[in-house]
């Protein structure tokens, strides 16, 4: 019998990476191949395609992407080759196939929070564009899958992805500044978001699901739960509010139920403090 081959992009990622850490326990059966963009350059779509010829994936699970909002703002025409035409190219060639596209909860304005599927997005950053066109090209084929995903801690391959070690990494430099108390999202470990996306694959689950923390928390709500980990950094934070930012325009509550998923899941997803509990040393 053929081993059923699964690829991830995004391998040396945060999210990847962790697909990749827990496939033997979650996917035992599967040859699971990681891609990282040192061994295959996604927007070389000649270069995508012959590996797909060679590889023959019996599913993908796409988290590649440029991540950063203020970075697709300074080029999206980057932004929207990374984020758009390599999930279309991808999209193109699992045709056949299960494809899973990560995508956010930024792809909402934010005015009400607790989104469910069936909200319309109405993304303001260039990130968030991306994503719905993205979305949108995915979703087109009936087997493909978009999960909508909120922020994730956990330990990087590279050490500077997951919004935890970016946020230690301020603090551990001596940084003040200060965190919203009424921006919210819904956050949970990386390692819970792997678990529940090897699930999905394993049912086949098709269309599109939010899956996310249970827990609607403010920045600043984030930051304290992380805080007692870190107890000897010199940095210090201070709530404020985002009716004081002046920069680009921020969604404040992006929220989302994760109803629908749940039916799906053997597991109840947790609130950020008890996936702190649970995995306290991917913080540490």
């Amino acid at each position: 019998m053929n081993v059923p081959c699964v690829w991830i992009t995004g391998a040396g990622g945060l999210l990847g990476s962790y697909l990749l850490k827990t496939a033997p326990q979650f996917a035992p059966g599967c040859q699971v191949v990681g891609l990282r963009r040192s061994e295959l350059d996604l927007t070389d779509f000649a270069a995508v395609r012959e590996r797909f010829e060679a590889d023959r994936p019996t599913a993908i699970i796409h988290c590649a992407a440029m991540a950063h909002p203020p970075a697709c703002q300074r080029d999206p025409e980057m932004a929207r080759k990374v984020n758009v035409d390599a999930a279309r190219c991808l999209a193109e060639l699992a045709a056949e196939i299960p494809l899973y596209f990560c995508s956010s909860d930024l792809v909402f304005d934010g005015t009400r929070g607790n989104y469910t599927e069936a909200d319309a997005p109405n993304p303001l950053s260039v990130y968030a564009e991306t994503k719905v066109a993205a979305e949108q090209i995915v979703l087109a084929n009936p087997r493909h899958t978009v999960l909508r995903l909120s922020l994730n801690f956990g330990r990087s391959p590279a050490g500077n992805r997951a919004f935890n070690e970016m946020l230690r990494a301020d603090l551990a430099a001596g940084k003040s500044f200060s965190l919203f108390t009424d921006e919210f999202r819904c956050p949970t470990a990386a390692p819970v978001t792997a678990r529940a996306m090897w699930e999905l694959l394993g049912h086949r689950a098709a269309g599109l699901f939010h899956l996310c923390g249970a827990d609607r928390l403010s920045r600043w709500e984030i930051a304290t739960l992380l805080l007692p980990h870190w107890p000897a950094l010199p940095g210090r934070i201070q709530p404020d509010s985002v009716r004081n930012y002046q920069g680009p325009p921020r969604p404040p509550d992006c929220s989302m139920d994760c109803t629908k998923v749940q039916r799906l899941l053997s597991f109840r997803l947790p609130g950020m403090a008890d996936a702190l509990a649970q995995h306290a040393e991917e913080v540490a």
